[in-house]
């Protein structure tokens, strides 16, 4: 365990140190944003930037991925706050914290087993798409000034790293923001700073519990709000644990990061900030610019807080063009570039699911909803592919008295009409036989196809036999069916 502890934390300090302060940076615009997005106080989106950072570092269950408030919570809170203020938004947070932690124990992170590689890679791009359309607003209507800064930021952020010795010690985007910040200053150029994003806080969090009776109908009001942020939160929390391992080549813990998430959550709650989960984009920022253990999650988050409370003078005079540069190059190396090449050899299923999953999430701007409509398309072309696979061969005896249909395949939902329009039911035979030993059946509507077939064979005054069933389908036929069943079968036959 100790050895454990001293990799994850103390690994790769140098990297996580310097990884942590570029993330730091690019958090503290993103924080504001949205706050301002779910009508609160700017510090309430750096309290919970700061807060989410450092306990999950801590609690969290993937090291070097990095948690915030982030834009899908903040577009599930818009209502709540409007509506109820921020007091309630707080005790949703706590409550939000909570159901996580239950979620997480009853093991909530299996479901994502049901997510298909094409929602993953739908889900990125979307992303990608949504982080570069989030920094247009700050190269819409400006001067020329902008437009120079952040192509000279692109520049440094791709052409520094082949800067001998340093360029592969010093991480780019880092680079990049000072060297923009201090051109700044000493050209004074009239350019948008992080000043101008709203007013950062000067005092230290404290613990503040929500002032919101707590009854039953507080309960009424926050627990849909809660609900929905504690589905979204994890949603997109293991989303970003696939990608940092995928990036890294290592593995998360996704039920501990679902706890961790709830712990975080619960922490931030009670010292006045938003709910907020893992953020994608300051996650692949940390990892690209060398972030690779829980320092640097723990890192961003103390800096963050020591910036926008102690260096609020510096910070603020930092050109949000260096930040654009920083965030479209997130952007550029999120999108999944491989993945419009394979469209022409990839199944028009899989494109289908892929691109429906980007433009969910791009025209909603909700990620959640995005992976759900790509996980429903994924789970309805998988389900007409397998049934498919079933197929029945047919065979008589010398006389052409017994008829045995020998199915193959798998018997469900989507196949199960097909398996009961398999039988001719106007054929004269003395005995039918239905042989599944090669079938499998998996759910009621296969239980109830065959039982049809059974009765109505049994109505023409054909005998049944059914053998061949393995143990799973003998389980779930015996436990729902009624073919072999006299008495079930007298009732359904009318007792005659």
């Amino acid at each position: 365990m100790y050895t454990n502890v001293k990799k994850e934390w103390f690994g790769n300090i140098r990297g996580d140190i310097l990884s942590g302060l570029v993330v730091a940076l690019a958090l503290i615009p993103e924080a504001i944003a949205f706050s301002i997005i779910a009508g609160v106080d700017p510090k309430v989106g750096l309290y919970a930037s700061f807060s989410m950072a450092v306990v999950i570092a801590f609690a969290g269950g993937r090291p070097a991925m990095i948690s915030a408030a982030t834009g899908a919570m903040a577009l599930v809170m818009v209502t709540l706050v409007k509506e109820h203020g921020l007091q309630y938004l707080l005790a949703a947070t706590l409550l939000t914290g909570a159901i996580q932690v239950v979620l997480a124990y009853i093991g909530v992170a299996k479901l994502m087993s049901f997510v298909a590689r094409a929602v993953v890679v739908g889900f990125v791009n979307a992303l990608a798409v949504l982080i570069f359309m989030a920094q247009l607003p700050e190269l819409t209507n400006v001067t020329w000034h902008v437009y120079a800064l952040t192509i000279v930021g692109l520049g440094i952020i791709y052409l520094f790293p082949y800067v001998p010795k340093i360029g592969k010690i010093l991480p780019s985007p880092l680079v990049t923001i000072v060297l923009l910040t201090v051109f700044v200053m000493f050209t004074g150029w009239d350019v948008r700073n992080v000043g101008d994003m709203g007013q950062l806080p000067d005092t230290l969090p404290i613990f503040l519990w929500p002032d919101v009776p707590l009854n039953f109908e507080t309960l009424q009001i926050i627990f849909p709000y809660s609900f929905a942020l504690a589905i979204v939160g994890l949603l997109e929390s293991f989303m970003t644990t696939t990608i940092i391992d995928e990036l890294t080549d290592t593995k998360g813990d996704k039920n501990r990061e679902a706890k961790g998430q709830g712990i975080a959550n619960i922490a931030t709650g009670c010292i006045g900030g938003m709910a907020g989960c893992a953020m994608i984009g300051q996650s692949i920022i940390n990892v690209k610019s060398g972030g690779r253990g829980r320092l640097s999650t723990f890192v961003a988050g103390f800096f963050l807080l020591i910036m926008v409370v102690f260096l609020s003078d510096i910070i603020s005079v930092i050109p949000m063009a260096a930040l654009v540069a920083v965030m479209i190059m997130v952007s550029i190396g999120t999108f999944d570039w491989g993945s419009i090449k394979n469209l022409k050899t990839l199944p028009l299923s899989t494109n289908i699911v892929m691109l429906s999953t980007v433009a969910v999430t791009v025209g909603t701007h909700n990620l959640a909803l995005g992976v759900v409509t790509g996980v429903l398309l994924a789970s309805l072309f998988f389900a007409n592919k397998i049934s498919h696979f079933m197929y029945c061969n047919t065979n008589y005896n010398e006389d052409n008295t017994i008829k045995t249909y020998k199915f193959i395949g798998q018997v469900f939902f989507n196949s199960s009409d097909k398996f009961y329009e398999t039988f001719d039911f106007k054929e004269v035979l003395d005995k039918v036989v239905i042989d599944v030993s090669r079938a499998h059946f998996w759910d009621v509507s296969a239980v109830y196809a065959l039982d049809k077939a059974v009765i109505k064979l049994r109505r023409e005054g054909t005998s049944v036999e059914v053998i061949g069933k393995n143990e799973a389908s003998s389980t779930i036929i015996d436990r729902f069916g009624i073919s072999d069943k006299p008495e079930e079968i007298e009732k359904v036959m009318g007792g005659h």
